[in-house]
């Protein structure tokens, strides 16, 4: 099975860590943790693990890790699965 990519749009030093919703073509996302140190960034790959039920090394930022706007790439997911499981 090849990886399942989702974008995602992150919203940082939110009052808890959830899904909102839709955001255009990607799914917008709350996290507790301040954008400091990678905290927002390892809070998000840690929620997206545990939702998706995968170890959080199968979970990957590969574009936007800087920013707001990421695409997050799942290894051990379907397709199917991951946007049942984040939308």
């Amino acid at each position: 099975m090849s990886p399942t990519r989702i974008a995602v749009r992150v919203q940082p030093r939110a009052s808890r860590t959830e899904i909102a919703g839709a955001y255009g073509d990607a799914v917008k996302i709350r996290v507790a943790a301040p954008p400091v140190d990678g905290a927002a960034n390892a809070e998000l790959v840690a929620f997206l693990a545990k939702r998706l039920g995968v170890p959080k090394s199968n979970v990957q930022i590969v574009k936007g890790e800087r920013g707001r706007d990421k695409l997050i790439e799942i290894d051990g997911v379907s397709d199917e699965d991951a946007r049942r499981l984040t939308g």
